[in-house]
């Protein structure tokens, strides 16, 4: 269900605006993409598992937040992750 370690790293790693960054807010909404990936490919195949359905939709709300603080702080960094991201075609 959830990603791996190591494919976390290297979403942390691309998407890093410095050496160490695990916080930035395009960090925390790449990872939280991959993770909303994979619960969407788990609940394909497990249409009964209601628990990742609730899940699923915090891990979308704190998306949805992150967006709008970065597109409040910076619209030009937002607009490149959305690009980055495939997000809002």
């Amino acid at each position: 269900m959830a990603i791996s370690q190591t494919r976390k790293n290297e979403i942390i790693k691309q998407y890093a605006r410095h050496d160490g960054d695990t916080g930035s807010p395009e960090v925390q909404i790449a990872v939280l993409t991959a993770d909303i990936l994979a619960l969407n490919e788990h609940l394909a195949v497990h249409k009964k598992d209601h628990h990742s359905y609730v899940g699923l939709l915090k891990k979308i709300g704190q998306r949805r937040n992150l967006l709008g603080y970065l597109r409040n702080k910076d619209v030009v960094r937002y607009r490149e992750l959305i690009k980055s991201l495939g997000l809002r075609h």
